[in-house]
Formats: C-alpha cells, sequence, structure tokens
C-alpha cells in the first residue's frame, strides 16, 4: 500500500504591481519639446526686443555689474571696499557671464550692452520652470502656461531683463525644486538639489526663506526607504556649501566686528536694521509703493497668485494638483508672508524671487477647473448586484483606505476573475480595480452626452480670461519694446566723454550713480577716486580720505534721479548739489539727467 503525505496548496504567484509611467520630459517627449520652444521663441523675441532702452538703467545694475567688473579686473569683490553686504556668488557668476564679451569688446562691458546676459539667465529659468510643471503632473497645456506667466508678464519682461542677483538666484532654486521633483529618487538628485539651493541662497541671501518650501517637495518625492538619506544628504549638502561665506570671512579676519575692518557680523545687523519700508497696505508706505509699481505692469500674477497660491495649499489634503504642488504653492505663500512685514525693507526687485511659483500656482488652479469642468468627479453607487470577489474586503471598510491600496494591489484582484474584468473595467487599471474591490461602480456625471457643453464651458472661460489680460498684457509689453527710457544716459556718457567738453578725464573727478560709472571708467576717468559712486563719498572712509575738502575736491556730479533721491540722506552729495550748476540737462521732469559743474568760488 502506498502511503502520500497531504501537500499544501499549492499558490499563485502575484505578480508585482505595475510600475508607475513616469512623465515625459524634454527628451523623451517631442510634443513637450516643440511646446516648450514655441513659448521659449516667444519669451526670447519679447524680453529681447530693445532690451537696451528700457526699463530704465538702475543703479544696483550697475552696482553688480562694477563689481563684476571688479573681479575681472582683479581689483578684489568690488569696485569699492567689500563690507558683507550680499554674498559674492551672484556678481561672479556675472563675472563668468560677461568675461568673454568684455575681452572682445572691453568698451561694451556697461550696464545697457550686458542686459543680453540675461536674457539667457530668463531661457534657462523658463525651461527649468515647464520642466518642473511636467514633474509634478500638470498636463502640457498648463506646463506652457506656467512658462508664458512667467516669461510674457509685462512685470516680468522690465524685471527680468534688468540685472539683479535675484534673477540669477532664482533660476538656481528652480533648479533645486527641479532636481527635488525628480521621478527616478536617485539620491545624487537630492544632494544636487541641496548644492543648487545652496548656490541660489549665495546669489540672493532672501531666498533663504523658500528652502522650507523645497523641504516639502523634496520629502514628497523621495523613496520611503531612503528618504532619511536624501533629506540629509541635501540639509548637509546646502549646509557645507553655505558654510563657506563665514569660512571667507573668518579667514579674513572679517567675521566679528573690530576696528579699521568690515565684517560680516556689521553685514549682517545692517540688513536686519535696515529701514523698514512700512506695511504693504498702507498709502503712505515705500512698501505700497512698491506694490502699485507691480500692479501698474501687471494685476495677474501679483493679486492673482496669492490667491492661487491659498487654494492650492488650501485643497492640498484633497486635491491631487494641490498635493503635488504644495512645495512651490509654499514658496510663494512665505515669499508673501514676508512682503506682509510692516517692519520690513520691500524693494521693488523682490517679487522677481516669487514669479515662477506665482505662475506655477495659477497654472496649477487653471488645470485644477479645467479637469473639474471637463471630466468633474467619480461618485459611487452601489450597484444592483455585488460581485462575488475571493478575498475581496468587507465592505464595511473605509472606502478612502482601500483607494490608496488600489494601485498595489489592482492585478492581483484582477487576476481573481476570468478575462482580468471586474465591473466592467480591466484589470491593468488601478483605479477601476479598486473600485471594484469595494464593490462600487464609476458613473460619470452627465455621461458624454455633456462633453460638448463641457468643452464650451471650458472655451469660454479660457476667453473670458485672455480678453481681461491680453489686452493689458499687450500694452505692458508694447512699452518695454517701443520705449527709450536710456536715452538721458547716453548723452550724458557721451557729454563726459568727449574731450572737448572734458579735455582731462583722467584727472577729474565726477561723483555719480552706478548707472553711468563703467561707462565714465572706458571713456578715461580713473576708477573709484576719479568717478566716484556717490553713495561712497559720505560712507566709505577710504573715498572720504580722498576728499580732504569735501565737496569742493569735485568737478561735476552727474544728478540723476537716484542722486536727487538719495541726497537728503548725505550731506557731501547734497552739498555738493548745491553748489553746483546744471552745465547739460537730458530728458525732462523727474527722470532729467542733469550734469552740474561744482563750484570752484569756494576752493
Amino acid at each position: 500500500m502506498t502511503t502520500t503525505l497531504p501537500t499544501a496548496p499549492r499558490r499563485e504567484r502575484i505578480p508585482p504591481p505595475a510600475p508607475r509611467p513616469p512623465v515625459l520630459g524634454l527628451r523623451t517627449s517631442r510634443p513637450d519639446l516643440l511646446v516648450c520652444a514655441a513659448v521659449l521663441a516667444a519669451i526670447v523675441c519679447v524680453q529681447g526686443w530693445n532690451i537696451t532702452g528700457f526699463p530704465a538703467l538702475s543703479d544696483d545694475e550697475g552696482t553688480y555689474l562694477a563689481q563684476a567688473w571688479a573681479v575681472q579686473q582683479d581689483k578684489g569683490l568690488a569696485h569699492y571696499t567689500y563690507w558683507y553686504d550680499h554674498p559674492p556668488l551672484g556678481w561672479l557668476q556675472l563675472a563668468v557671464v560677461t568675461w568673454l564679451p568684455s575681452v572682445l569688446a572691453p568698451a561694451t562691458l556697461s550696464v545697457a550692452p550686458m542686459r543680453p546676459a540675461m536674457l539667457l539667465v530668463t531661457a534657462v529659468s523658463a525651461v527649468l520652470l515647464f520642466a518642473l510643471a511636467r514633474r509634478l503632473g500638470l498636463p502640457r497645456w498648463a506646463a506652457a502656461l506656467a512658462m508664458a506667466l512667467f516669461g510674457l508678464s509685462p512685470l516680468a519682461v522690465v524685471l527680468q531683463r534688468e540685472i539683479f542677483l535675484d534673477n540669477i538666484a532664482v533660476l538656481w532654486m528652480l533648479l533645486a525644486f527641479f532636481l527635488a521633483a525628480s521621478p527616478r529618487r536617485h539620491l545624487w538628485h537630492h544632494f544636487g538639489a541641496g548644492l543648487a539651493a545652496a548656490v541660489s541662497v549665495l546669489s540672493k541671501e532672501t531666498m533663504l526663506v523658500v528652502l522650507p518650501a523645497l523641504l516639502v517637495t523634496m520629502w514628497r518625492h523621495s523613496h520611503r526607504d531612503t528618504r532619511k538619506f536624501a533629506v540629509t544628504g541635501a540639509v548637509t549638502a546646502c549646509g557645507l556649501i553655505g558654510l563657506t561665506y563665514p569660512l571667507y570671512a573668518l579667514l579674513n579676519n572679517e567675521l566679528f566686528p573690530g576696528p579699521g575692518h568690515v565684517s560680516l557680523i556689521d553685514g549682517i545687523k545692517y540688513q536686519l536694521n535696515r529701514a523698514g519700508s512700512g506695511f504693504i497696505l498702507d498709502p503712505h508706505s515705500g512698501a505700497h509703493a512698491a506694490l502699485h509699481s507691480w500692479l501698474y505692469y501687471d494685476t495677474v500674477l501679483p493679486l492673482g497668485g496669492p490667491a492661487a497660491t491659498v487654494l492650492l495649499l488650501a485643497s492640498a489634503r484633497w486635491s491631487v494638483t494641490g498635493r503635488a504642488l504644495a512645495g512651490p504653492a509654499l514658496a510663494a505663500a512665505i515669499l508673501a508672508l514676508v512682503a506682509l512685514r510692516p517692519s520690513g525693507y520691500l524693494p521693488a526687485m523682490y517679487i522677481i524671487q516669487a514669479l515662477p511659483f506665482l505662475a506655477l500656482s495659477l497654472a496649477g488652479v487653471a488645470a485644477s477647473v479645467t479637469h473639474a469642468v471637463l471630466r468633474g468627479r467619480l461618485p459611487m453607487r452601489r450597484p444592483a448586484r455585488r460581485l462575488a470577489v475571493p478575498g475581496a474586503p468587507s465592505p464595511q471598510r473605509p472606502v478612502g483606505r482601500l483607494l490608496g491600496r488600489a494601485s498595489g494591489d489592482a492585478q492581483a484582484v484582477a487576476g481573481a476573475v476570468p478575462g482580468g474584468v471586474l465591473a466592467g473595467t480591466t484589470g491593468t487599471s488601478p483605479r477601476a480595480a479598486g473600485l471594484a474591490r469595494t464593490g462600487l461602480q464609476p458613473v460619470r456625471r452627465g455621461g458624454t452626452r455633456n462633453a460638448p457643453a463641457r468643452r464650451t464651458v471650458v472655451a469660454a472661460l479660457a476667453a473670458g480670461c485672455a480678453l481681461l489680460v491680453v489686452p493689458r498684457w499687450y500694452h505692458g509689453d508694447r512699452i518695454a519694446l517701443t520705449a527709450d527710457a536710456n536715452s538721458p544716459y547716453r548723452q550724458a556718457a557721451s557729454w563726459l566723454g568727449d574731450t572737448a567738453r572734458v579735455p582731462r578725464p583722467a584727472r577729474t573727478r565726477v561723483l555719480a550713480d552706478d548707472a553711468i560709472w563703467l561707462d565714465l571708467v572706458h571713456s578715461g576717468y580713473r576708477p573709484g577716486t576719479g568717478v566716484i559712486w556717490f553713495y561712497k563719498a559720505d560712507l566709505d572712509p577710504a573715498v572720504g580720505s580722498t576728499l580732504p575738502h569735501g565737496w569742493r575736491d569735485l568737478d561735476y556730479v552727474v544728478a540723476s534721479p537716484t542722486v536727487r533721491r538719495d541726497a537728503a540722506t548725505l550731506p557731501l552729495v547734497r552739498a555738493a548739489l548745491r553748489n553746483s550748476r546744471a552745465v547739460a540737462v537730458f530728458g525732462a521732469g523727474v527722470d532729467r539727467i542733469e550734469i552740474r559743474r561744482v563750484n570752484r568760488a569756494g576752493r
């Protein structure tokens, strides 16, 4: 008699869940590449046309470019004493970008001719924004919308043309978000995000407040098993690179205050104790004036962007788009809260840092509204007969938990039914399989018969938004494409560079702002003590020592709007203006530039 031992029943092997399809990128998706290239071409054309003529040159632009020139000429980190007002990495990058033009044509290294360098920065930032939007799950048209909002808004056209450190910092922060949202979840991507964030902060220190939002994005897009390593590595990389700045100050014995030298601590104290701009909603404050200047060019991003940010953050618990854009929306919210400080300093270029996040939030809300109108939500109803599925969960279990596990169990459940069909859905659809496990069936509101009506509603909404935005944008961009706001500066530089009027520029001393400083250096004036940045005449002891008789040691004053505005707090500059007469005036009104000859009678 043969005896056989019973064996355990053979279990069928359950295949692993199908991997999530990666979001197509520019390298693998031809439609993405074409759409991005088309929007980028529009941005480059609009921002590049008349870039040297509008907006008017600013003193900050000249300062950053003059500091880059000093680096190129091996004169130090600044054209005057570097006092740790900003980290130097921003204008070090400017020195690299403008190095080749300065070698080929040294006279072109001035503010207006070097503005095209910002066109490259804006182009890279726009491409990164499009790629980030696609990585965060926005449809192609929404990513293009974010890119267009970022690069074609009249406010963006004006501010992104100017040589501001904020534009460079935005590029690096967008790269950090792009790496943090990597679908491959490689550790080195997150390390790279930390490095890019550090470069962004060292380019403009105010980007430091955006780091918590970057951490949220990194946390959401890192793998659960390696999340601790990814976040720790990113924070470490960011911290180590950031510490190079105080380390530089320490090695130069300029970390702590002391007699006879500048210090990093003094620079930080100056920034923290800087005179505030007032509350942004106070009509008599400087912050309100900055807000008014933003709204003059555009109302969509400064007003619609924060509203979209609030909607995304409020809906993050139940909205897929809200969760996906939680990081960028949080960045926009943090920057808005910083701007609302009653005692904070709010410069006009501050909004540059928020532009990409505001654009991304608006595009995300537009995508959510469009999806809600076209598809609607999927209400659940119980069928008349439940389909028995071996091993199906109890109907008392919460539906939300079942839907959350649907993607992992979809194929296993589908394999329990002949043909892989559950309630009319295939086993390859995780959501449909998850619904089938609960005995629920999806029903679209209105069905397909309402599709034409839904598309009509979307078209009407899009047309309404276009009618509200396009005419205003057209007017603002038309001004940027046609106005010449810098003719007075060119005429003033030409007048002072004419040896028939100023025969010995190397022995002539001119007080001017930094917008024209490099032009005069190229015309033969001695940098630093021949052509003098007007702030330094009162605030830099090294420059003051070269003016033993004060304003009487000057020959000319270039009275630009910036010089006239800030002379009230600068005694030497105020005295030079009072004891001089205009010999040439270029432009009219408050934007005029006067060349004033200092009265020699008092010498």
